[in-house]
């Protein structure tokens, strides 16, 4: 692991500094890009909204997309299991013939 640094980001034209390692800096980045977006879509044309209140809206919406991705790519797992399990069946059945 590279040492930490310091990365300024601005969410919701507010700057915060972070520190993580070199090789993640371009992912953080693009986290935040992500999160200030959510929370621009979130706060929509209410500029008076609390802060707080979307900050906690943005993360539930993106939390539960990833709950959603983790889902499909579970279901995946399962699907792709059931079609390798049948193959090997059909691998056993031309080997055992």
């Amino acid at each position: 692991m590279s040492a930490a640094e310091a990365v300024s980001v601005r969410i919701l034209d507010r700057e915060y500094t972070v520190g993580v390692g070199a090789d993640e800096r371009d992912s953080l980045v693009a986290a935040a890009r992500v999160l200030d977006q959510r929370m621009r879509d979130v706060r929509g044309a209410n500029r008076m909204a609390a802060i707080d209140r979307v900050a906690v809206l943005a993360a539930l919406n993106l939390a539960h997309e990833l709950e959603q991705l983790k889902n499909q790519a579970s279901h995946r797992d399962r699907e792709l299991t059931r079609m390798l399990d049948a193959l090997q069946r059909k691998l056993d059945q031309v080997v055992d013939a």
